[in-house]
This record gives C-alpha cells, structure tokens and sequence, in this order.
C-alpha cells in the first residue's frame, strides 16, 4: 500500500513538474506594422525568440512574446484608443506619437531606470543626436526611434515609360489605369495630392482639404484599388504598375521582382517610425526591456537589413558588414550624402491635426470610399467573382438534378 501511495505521489509531482515547465512567467504583447521585425518567418534572426532568451537570463523570469500586426497607424490607434487594449509595445509614427501624448494615451518609457533596476546594459547611446529631442517628442520622454525614411513611387520598368516618372502626377495618368495603387489610409493618401498641388500637408483650411478630396476622387476613376500590405503581392506579381509606398519596402518587392523601379517625387513625407509603451500596458518594465533589446547591435543591424529601412541607430548605419550587406544602391537610397534630416522632417513631416480637422480629413476619406462606388477594376474583380461562383452554383444544380435522375 505504501509503495502504492508513493508511486502516486512522485507521478503528481512530476506531472506538476511538467505541467509548469510549459508555462511562462510573464506575458507581452507587442503591436506593429506588417513585415516590419526580422521575426525569422524568411530565414533570418528571429529578435522574438531572442529577446524571450535575453530577458530570462537577465531577469531569471521567462517571458512569452505575443506578436501582432496592423497596416496603418490609424488602425493602431483605434485599438489603443478603445480603452480595452492589452498591447505593451507599439510602434506609432511621429505624427501619431504625438497624437498619442496629446491624448495622455503612452507611458514614460525610462529605459534607463528600467535597466538599472535588473542590473542590464542600457543601450539608448545607440539612437544618435539627430534623432533626439524632435518636434513629437521634445523630451524624448514617451518614445525611441525605430526606423526612418521616406515616400516614393515603385513602378514595373516593362510596363511603365521612363518619361512618365517625374512626380506624384503618374498616379493620375490614365495610361495606367487599372493598374495603379494608391495608399489605403488618409494621411498618406491625401499627401500624394498636397505635395503634388503645393498644399501643406497639415493644412487647417477647409478649401484646402476639399480640393484634396476633389482631386483624390478624380483618381479613383483610373485606380485599381487602395492598399497597404496588399501591394507587396501585387506589385511583386506584376499585378500593377505603379504605386505610391514607403522606400524600404521597395528593396523588399525588388527581392522578388527586379523589373520594379524606384524614384522619390520633389517633394514627399518623411517619417519616423517609433517604439512606445501605452497606456494599459500590463507589463511596463518587459516593454522597455524589449525596446532596449531592439537598439542592441545583435537586434538592430538584423531588424534594418530585413526591413531595408533607414536606421537612426549609430551601431547599424556605421556597421561594415551592413554597408556591404545593403549593397550601394540601397545606401543611395536610404542614407543620401546631400540629405539633412531635421530640415526635411520639419518641411516634409505630419504633424497631429486639431481635432476639427481629423473629423473634417477622415470625414472626407469615408466619403472618397463610397462616393462613386467602387473603381472599375474592382468591379472587373466582382464581376468574375460573380461569374465563377454562378457557374459553380450552376454546376451543382447539374450535378444535383443528375443525381436525381440515377436515384
């Protein structure tokens, strides 16, 4: 009986043993752009694994990462915003990093005390001077740089004249329609107007907004649909020809598809893409713990050679090996000789609106989506939709009156 009762007794302990071995002792949750960390998904460093590893050896707690993705600032900040989000990270651009502190919706980040606290290395020296102390976030209280860059146009070489890339004008040029690709989100949307027409980008003017709408309305005559992570697929298929984007993701699509090209219009928006803790954050010192480890060499110079986007983080920009890795063309693109960030971003950047003219902006990108239905070439896509499923239903009724026959 005895032997009994110990058998049974060293199978609960070990089962208990077991049982918490597949536990975490603390949970985060980090919220960012799409294809936007090297998460090891195509071969390269997973920084996800990485920093679980790294935060169990300097805390002695190990921690499971929760990664997600959004397409949009706006989409971010609707979450965040809600009142029931669970997020520890976020990576807002600049002008919604603003908007986030406006609206007492970050915490203070205090990377440095964090550190002190578990005995870490900080590694905050790595974001050099002219990324600090920016119009965003003076103090550098709520927010760490996390990428950089700027707004071109990717278009197909086989599929679109050399002479036609001299703007923002291409995207209006109806030898490309249906096959054009225009931002799905407002801001950037609307930029492609205002920079082309001379407007400023944060304009308070009504006029100003509803010639902005006027002109984008004209566009969606000629456009195959609005996108964000979707023009990865078609530019890369050749789908489409021509598209307003982000550079780094350029270099991305280029990987897939060397018949794309790149040019950045006169003028164009320059960002800064953020890491920040919100408000709600159930884990505060794991968040700044987690942004400390993505300005670490081992972390930065992998996440910037995937992504192809410009990095404010000495370690990365001044790195031999990444210089090589990027290759000359890339360098030209992302870190210019003849370019002066902070003059660009305070001429080029958004800037938080007022809350009159967010209403009024978003207000009129909702009305651009459904004035004029849909554009044509989404109709196409409907019609054969319609076509392919009628001749299934079709099919069936066949098949189905067949069966009857034999039964």
């Amino acid at each position: 009986m005895m032997k009994k009762l110990l058998a049974l007794a060293i199978g609960l302990m070990l089962a208990a043993g077991l049982s918490a071995c597949g536990q975490t002792d603390e949970k985060l949750y980090v919220y960012n752009w799409g294809e936007y960390l090297s998460d090891g998904v195509y071969g390269d460093r997973d920084n996800l694994a990485a920093f679980e590893e790294y935060y169990e050896e300097i805390t002695g707690r190990s921690i499971k990462v929760y990664y997600t993705t959004y397409p949009s600032n706006e989409d971010m900040y609707a979450k965040v915003s809600s009142g029931t989000s669970i997020y520890d990270v976020i990576f807002p651009s600049d002008y919604m990093v603003e908007r986030l502190i406006a609206e007492d919706l970050l915490l203070p980040i205090n990377i440095e005390e964090v550190c002190d606290e578990l005995g870490a290395e900080c590694y905050y020296d790595t974001v050099t001077e002219d990324f600090r102390g920016l119009y965003y976030d003076p103090e550098d209280k709520y927010s760490v740089p996390y990428t950089y860059g700027r707004v071109g146009i990717i278009y197909n070489t086989t599929m679109v004249d050399e002479e036609d890339c001299t703007g923002w004008e291409i995207l209006w040029n109806d030898k490309y329609a249906g096959k054009i690709l225009q931002f799905n989100n407002a801001r950037d949307a609307f930029s492609t107007v205002q920079y082309m027409l001379g407007i400023d980008v944060n304009t308070t003017d009504p006029a100003d907004w509803e010639l902005v709408y006027d002109k984008m309305l004209e566009q969606k005559e000629i456009i195959q649909s609005y996108v964000m992570d979707e023009i990865y697929n078609k530019m890369e298929s050749g789908e489409a020809a021509v598209a307003a984007y982000y550079a780094g993701d350029y270099f991305t699509m280029l990987e897939v598809n060397e018949d794309l090209g790149f040019f950045y219009p006169e003028e164009t928006n320059i960002f800064v893409d953020c890491m920040c803790i919100p408000k709600g954050s159930g884990n505060p010192k794991a968040a700044a713990m987690f942004i400390n480890y993505m300005l670490k060499d081992e972390a930065a110079i992998p996440n910037a050679e995937c992504l192809f986007y410009a990095s404010p983080h000495e370690c990365v920009y001044t790195d031999e090996d990444y210089i090589e890795e990027m290759g000359e063309e890339v360098m030209e693109v992302l870190y210019p000789e003849d370019f002066n960030f902070r003059e660009q971003l305070n001429k080029y950047a958004f800037r938080n609106l007022d809350p009159e003219t967010a209403e009024l902006v978003n207000g009129l990108w909702e009305e651009l989506k459904i004035e004029g239905g849909l554009p044509d070439s989404i109709y196409m896509t409907a019609g054969i939709l319609a076509a392919l499923i009628a001749a299934a239903v079709i099919g069936i009724l066949v098949r189905n009156r067949r069966r009857a026959k034999w039964y």
